[in-house]
């Protein structure tokens, strides 16, 4: 039976990350939010992360700013991405430090890490994970159903990134969900092993592929 794995990147929104939510509870799924850091600096971007954690899903840190990848960075300025977000989340984090680069339109390559931040990822602990379907639902919020039904088809484990974003997408997610189940797929929380990138600060084989020696290599 395949399984998904739901993972929800760019929040909290007050709008849509409570919708989200809810249909989480309904349907018994628990996923995990890779939240910017900036959308953690009022009491109703701290509420939401509270409320989540609380019904059992898990807090990502996926950096400050949202704006370069972290490839395209000096050291010092990645390294703030990730730590300005960790101190937001505080407590919420967890069930251990969990991080997700920035891949500027999906794509996973060589700009999404930076020597510096993969140094700083490690030596805190953190797992680093990245993602094996993206349906595009940010640009594509109607079509994006059929094109992540299509990924699951293809691939024994998914995991999926949809965004909690005020795009009109999350309102098809039941629809994705009932859909998923009925073509057999099972969800789950866990990470398939495939997408991490550094599990719990030791980095995967292959890791390199996705690091910078210098900003100029990210391209």
């Amino acid at each position: 039976m395949p399984t998904v794995t739901l993972s929800f990147d760019n929040g909290p929104d007050s709008a849509v990350t409570p919708q989200v939510l809810d249909i989480l509870g309904r349907q018994a799924i628990k996923a995990t939010f890779f939240v910017i850091g900036q959308k953690l600096e009022t009491p109703q971007g701290q509420a939401l992360i509270a409320e989540a954690r609380a019904a059992g899903h898990w807090i990502g840190n996926h950096t400050y700013s949202h704006t370069v990848p972290l490839g395209r960075l000096a050291g010092d300025a990645a390294i703030a991405e990730i730590r300005r977000t960790e101190a937001l989340i505080g407590a919420h984090a967890g069930p251990y430090p969990l991080f997700r680069p920035y891949g500027d339109g999906g794509i996973l390559d060589r700009r999404v890490l930076c020597p510096a931040a993969v140094g700083y990822l490690c030596e805190n602990g953190y797992s680093c994970i990245a993602w094996n379907a993206i349906p595009h639902d940010w640009d594509d919020p109607d079509g994006w159903v059929e094109t992540a039904l299509n990924q699951i088809a293809e691939q024994d484990e998914t995991l999926l990134v949809l965004h909690d974003i005020p795009s009109g997408a999350m309102d098809h997610l039941e629809d994705f969900i009932v859909r998923a189940r009925e073509a057999g797929a099972a969800f789950r929380q866990a990470f398939p092993t495939s997408c991490r990138l550094i599990w719990q600060g030791k980095p995967a084989s292959g890791l390199d592929a996705f690091v910078a020696a210098t900003p100029a290599d990210a391209g």
